[in-house]
């Protein structure tokens, strides 16, 4: 419930998306399989923790609490924080005035982060927290909130296929780049995962996996 990065084939169920190949491609390279599980967000770092799973390989922005808990690889993708609105609102024309605005996010990411620091600093009204983001501007859309804060790449994905209903506005609230996540103490795999991701990006395998889905 994340594209580009995550996403199912409705015709297969298949999970396919950016991450998927990013990680099966530095898995090819390095000489192991990958199985893909479906978790929700908010459950990737426990499960990480408690070896559930091996990798997380879902838009996980590198962020200073998160690696109290688990190892990053090295980053492979920037991203930052943008803000949505619906496209005839004339009232919010930038990222930087949210004052007195009901915010929708995504339950354990650094959009809900983010939101909840500024319902804190008195800039954001409300904050309603949703399972993914696309129930998030589903609300949106149904006038439930005045913003969703979100990712990037992934937000902007969402608008081009809604034919003109909602606009990203200009200016991000934050910087962020993805990171995969990996158990906290497995030296070995995250050394694989970081050759890996260096001999992907230096061979234009990634620039490939790039125009795939996000175009030019």
């Amino acid at each position: 419930t994340f594209p580009p990065f995550e996403m199912q084939n409705t015709e297969t169920g298949e999970i396919i998306g950016f991450d998927i190949d990013m990680i099966k491609a530095i898995a090819k390279d390095q000489g192991f399989e990958v199985e893909i599980k479906s978790l929700g967000f908010d459950a990737l770092v426990p499960a990480l923790k408690t070896g559930i799973v091996d990798i997380a390989a879902s838009g996980m922005s590198i962020t200073e609490k998160r690696k109290k808990a688990i190892f990053f690889s090295n980053p492979y993708i920037n991203a930052g924080l943008a803000v949505t609105v619906k496209s005839d609102n004339k009232n919010v024309t930038s990222s930087e005035k949210l004052n007195g605005l009901t915010a929708a996010v995504q339950i354990g990411s650094t959009g809900a982060g983010k939101a909840e620091e500024l319902k804190k600093a008195g800039v954001l009204k409300d904050v309603k927290t949703f399972d993914n983001v696309a129930i998030a501007m589903t609300e949106l859309l149904s006038g439930g909130v005045d913003i969703v804060i979100n990712d990037a790449p992934v937000s902007e994905a969402y608008v081009n296929k809604q034919k003109g209903a909602l606009k990203v506005l200009p200016g991000l609230l934050q910087s962020d780049s993805y990171g995969f996540g990996i158990r906290k103490g497995n030296q070995e795999l995250l050394d694989k995962v970081n050759a890996g991701l260096k001999n992907i990006q230096d061979n234009s395998t990634v620039d490939k996996i790039k125009a795939k889905y996000f175009g030019k």
